[in-house]
């Protein structure tokens, strides 16, 4: 399993990261807040996304990188427009940069709050691209049951910090939540799968463990 293979653009990934030395990113509840801020700001012009969630030291996503056409036009890297795919135009490139600034940005605030300094997050932030459709379901799933896995609550949904709601809810999102509940059905579906799911072996080539 390659935790290090390079983005590609229009492919779906699930992408891990924690604090370095398993130091905890998250300790308040504003810090949720300002996570997803930063990440919106950085992240979404060049991912789609479909789940998250953040837990103590660790987070994980489900994503599909931008089309390559859609990652140039937004010229976040350089103002150079020769049409070439390579370089500091590849899609890897392009988005790795955005997520380095990401957590440059959410470690100088976290750093400064608390009176820390150094790196917050490993490098390189892990990635495991998500070829089969059949997955998709599952790692939506495995994403929202990580907070009972760990322990942090006794039932998934009570936890506040992870998509599994928002996908249930009316508000303006940014996440690609008509796409999801449609790869369920509907929303009926959507949470009975959820509830009804358990981990399976053919999950495990999917998943990104501390």
């Amino acid at each position: 399993m390659n935790l290090n293979k390079q983005l590609q653009p229009d492919c779906i990934y699930h992408i891990y990261n924690r604090g370095i030395n398993g130091e905890s990113i998250f300790i308040e509840e504003r810090n949720y807040t300002f996570f997803l801020q930063k990440y919106a700001e950085y992240l979404s012009p060049v991912v789609d996304t479909f789940a998250y969630c953040m837990l103590g030291n660790h987070f994980h996503l489900l994503v599909r990188i931008k089309p390559q056409e859609k990652l140039k036009s937004i010229n976040l890297m350089s103002k150079n427009t020769e049409n070439n795919e390579i370089g500091l135009h590849s899609a890897d490139f392009i988005v790795s940069k955005q997520f380095a600034k990401f957590f440059s940005s959410y470690t100088q605030s976290f750093n400064k709050a608390y009176s820390r300094t150094g790196s917050l997050f490993d490098t390189p932030f892990k990635r495991i691209e998500i070829q089969h459709n059949s997955y998709f379901t599952r790692l939506i799933w495995y994403i929202h049951f990580n907070p009972e896995k760990h322990g942090f609550v006794a039932d998934f949904r009570d936890y506040p910090h992870s998509s599994y709601h928002s996908h249930l809810l009316k508000k303006k999102t940014n996440l690609k939540r008509d796409e999801v509940i449609s790869w369920f059905g509907n929303e009926e579906e959507y949470q009975r799968f959820h509830v009804d799911n358990h981990f399976d072996k053919e999950l495990t080539s999917m998943v990104i463990e501390m």
